[in-house]
């Protein structure tokens, strides 16, 4: 099988290799079907995209509605490095899947509206399935609500109307989206159980997602729901993806 190319941009190596872990494993990936690329360590490699069964995109701590003037360098050449294989991605329809950060570089590639409207706290949410998704091979067979894990302080606020909507929420009106038939983004993480949210929790803990001295209390709340659908979007498109 071609592995799966998985763009990481965390700097924190800790957070970094948990991310590449749980993708495979809810990927059902073996460590050499899945070749990550840390974007934020270096410029982006020459990447040959028929290499590949498909394109993961990891989370991130880059906010890409912020000011250029309050991105910092990396950033700046992260999303410089980027664009031309975004560009590739979506002119080929290679498949693709965003996570949380997914929406805003998909998004704003695509001329959705993403700004910090319908941000959310650390935690669990209720995705609600629309009719598109119901139809859609990567949600096919999933309840129509489930949990999953958020924390993001900008969203998707309006779609271009060539996307389709697949998922929603009460506090967040874009969960999931795809554009043509293979380019799929989610602002929930499929990648993200308990131990992995926790994880995120005590890495991310001064980043301003909430006050640093509610770290405890953030956990105890990611512990309150069951968190097991979304890993089955991933599964899902590696096992739609996958080619020799």
């Amino acid at each position: 099988m071609k592995p799966f190319l998985l763009l990481a941009s965390r700097p924190e190596d800790d957070a970094a290799d948990a991310e590449s872990a749980a993708f495979a494993r809810f990927g059902g990936l073996a460590p050499r079907d899945l070749h990550r690329v840390r974007m934020e360590a270096g410029p982006l490699p020459a990447l040959d995209l028929d290499d590949y069964s498909g394109v993961l995109l990891g989370g991130s701590p880059f906010t890409s509605s912020d000011p250029e003037d309050d991105k910092s360098e990396v950033q700046r050449r992260v999303e410089k490095d980027l664009a031309p294989l975004l560009d590739e991605i979506v002119d080929r329809d290679l498949p693709f899947l965003g996570a949380c950060y997914g929406v805003g570089t998909l998004g704003l590639h695509e001329g959705a509206v993403i700004d910090e409207t319908y941000g959310e706290d650390v935690g669990p949410v209720t995705i609600e399935v629309t009719d598109a998704g119901r139809d859609d091979p990567l949600l096919a067979g999933l309840p129509p609500t489930f949990q999953a894990y958020v924390g993001h302080k900008e969203a998707c606020r309006t779609l271009p109307a060539h996307a389709v909507l697949l998922a929603t929420s009460a506090t967040c009106p874009v969960q999931m989206f795809r554009v043509r038939e293979n380019l799929y983004a989610t602002q929930f993480h499929p990648e993200l159980d308990l131990q992995g949210i926790t994880q995120r929790i005590e890495v991310y803990r001064e980043h301003g997602y909430f006050p640093p001295d509610e770290a405890d209390a953030v956990i105890a709340h990611a512990g309150t729901q069951d968190v097991t659908v979304p890993s089955r979007i991933l599964a899902a498109f590696v096992r739609r993806y996958a080619r020799a």
